[in-house]
């Protein structure tokens, strides 16, 4: 948790330099990836826990602060429509998010079902040799 606060602030502090320094905020896309991503993880911590994990809620409030500062910049010293383009950002960014989290749920999915059919082919092939060797040896004596 902690990690996730320290990246955000790190993230905004870039973010922040360089947009005050005239870059555009596609020219900071990885450091904004990291920002939102840290974010996404500390909110669902505060959604997770609720308002009882304070460090969590009020590392979540500094970055509405933060993301306020970003929208005043955005709409008063970026360029035109420069906000609906960071809102565009924030809402691709969600949607690979979620993108990767239903690929790793569905990798998880198949390697519990790999484990599962391996565990029934061996407990089979442990149940149906002994009754085979039994089967071998009764025909044998006959």
């Amino acid at each position: 948790m902690l990690a996730e606060i320290a990246a955000a602030n790190a993230a905004f502090g870039v973010l922040k330099t360089a947009l005050s320094n005239g870059r555009d905020l596609y020219e900071c896309s990885n450091v904004a990836k990291k920002y939102f991503d840290n974010k996404s993880a500390i909110a669902k911590r505060v959604a997770s826990k609720g308002k009882s994990d304070l460090d969590a809620f009020m590392a979540l409030e500094k970055i509405k602060e933060q993301e306020e500062w970003l929208k005043d910049h955005m709409i008063y010293a970026g360029r035109p429509d420069m906000y609906s383009d960071f809102l565009k950002f924030q809402s691709e960014r969600k949607q690979e998010r979620e993108r990767e989290e239903r690929v790793s749920a569905l990798k998880r999915h198949n390697n519990l079902k790999l484990i599962k059919q391996f565990i029934t082919v061996v407990g089979i092939g442990i149940a149906v040799i002994p009754v085979m060797i039994y089967a071998i040896i009764f025909m044998v004596k006959k």
